[in-house]
């Protein structure tokens, strides 16, 4: 049978684990959130969201290099959020610049179409004279 002071001991050790499995629980995602915001950041770049939505890239990367310092500080909540929110930014800016270049896909096909359309009307006309 254990002593009150066995008990004592246990009851506090267990919850300095609890604690400490609690700190190492907080720094985990907070690191895989700063890193897969470093890839969105990363995605967004190469797809040309740089020219093509410099707001939304700025924001991503001061927010992502905000998440590094509080990362740095320890302080695992706030490199969390701010690595969220990079994300976000930098998948907006992605999604942004995959528009724009779709939209001047569509604008030069459409261009192209109506030239077309010109050259066949030009030669129909020629052919009916």
């Amino acid at each position: 049978m254990m002593t009150m002071n066995t008990r004592w001991q246990l009851l506090c050790g267990m919850a300095v684990l609890v604690g400490l499995s609690g700190c190492a629980s907080e720094k985990t995602p907070a690191t895989a959130d700063v890193a897969v915001s470093r890839q969105a950041v990363a995605a967004a770049t190469s797809a040309g969201a740089a020219d093509l939505a410099p707001a939304e890239m700025q924001s991503a990367r001061e927010k992502l290099m905000r998440a590094n310092q509080a990362l740095a500080a320890r302080d695992y909540k706030t490199a969390q959020d701010l690595a969220t929110e990079a994300s976000a930014d930098a998948q907006l800016a992605q999604s942004k610049a995959n528009s724009a270049k779709a939209t001047a896909a569509s604008d030069e096909l459409q261009q192209n179409i109506r030239l077309l359309r010109e050259e066949l009307a030009r030669a129909n006309a020629t052919n009916q004279q």
